[in-house]
């Protein structure tokens, strides 16, 4: 396939799974190098990594941790020296501490700020300068229709992607004239190992709320990715939802 993908190096964070797994191979699969970033689940990051591979891609396990700052500019400064320039990043790194804010501690709720929200900042930190000085770089922030309809139990969660949010429209303006574009995705409920793990009934419920009387796919999030950073040279500072009409705005 030809794809302006082909050589460029793509960091996706948390993607030992799920939908990080999903982008990075749909991104592998259209040309580019991809980094694999995790944490904690170096066998499931190395499963992915081969999966890859097999099909013809090319890709690199890296484990950080995102909350980091340190930690991140070590090793993007690290791979570029030894893979190549990062010219497309996916902040996809992200956890949950579900509760009720009157409920919710301060370490919850600086926990979940500190990778969802702060990781996004530090991985785009490393890598702007170079983005910037080469004229060409794609990065696209997941964050989630909770950032824009709200959840119960999750008012940590919901700041945090609705911080990338606004983190992303006043980014893309700042580098807008160096070639580099911002761009935020917020998936509705997904097929996952997390919607999995939600009990039948409340399932159910859920669905009765979606528009489309479905869950999407992690095929259809990085279709969306996939579009921003291969085709939308001219999108930047936008929130593309992928949530079947669960939130319309």
């Amino acid at each position: 396939m030809s794809s302006l993908l082909q050589n460029k190096i793509a960091l996706v964070t948390g993607a030992s799974r799920g939908i990080g797994a999903g982008i990075a191979a749909e991104l592998a699969r259209i040309g580019a190098h991809v980094i694999i970033n995790h944490l904690q689940t170096p066998e499931e990051a190395e499963s992915v990594a081969r999966r890859i591979i097999q099909d013809g891609g090319s890709a690199t396990v890296r484990c950080f941790d995102v909350s980091d700052s340190a930690a991140v500019k070590h090793d993007v400064e690290e791979l570029e020296e030894q893979v190549g320039p990062i010219g497309i990043v996916v902040n996809n790194a992200g956890i949950v501490r579900d509760r009720s804010f009157r409920k919710m501690s301060a370490d919850e709720w600086h926990a979940v700020l500190g990778v969802n929200l702060n990781g996004a900042m530090h991985v785009c930190s490393a890598v702007v300068n170079s983005m910037a000085s080469r004229g060409y770089g794609r990065i696209v922030n997941i964050s989630s229709f909770v950032a824009q309809a709200g959840n119960f139990g999750q008012t940590n969660y919901a700041a945090s992607k609705a911080g990338m949010i606004g983190f992303s429209r006043a980014l893309a303006l700042e580098l807008a004239p160096h070639g580099v574009t911002v761009n935020c995705v917020c998936p509705g409920f997904i097929e996952t190992e997390m919607w999995r793990s939600i009990p039948e009934q409340m399932r159910e419920s859920i669905l009765k709320r979606i528009p489309q009387a479905r869950v999407g796919s992690v095929s259809e999030v990085a279709a969306a990715v996939r579009f921003l950073v291969d085709e939308g040279s001219y999108i930047t500072g936008q929130t593309l939802n992928v949530n079947g009409g669960i939130f319309i705005g």
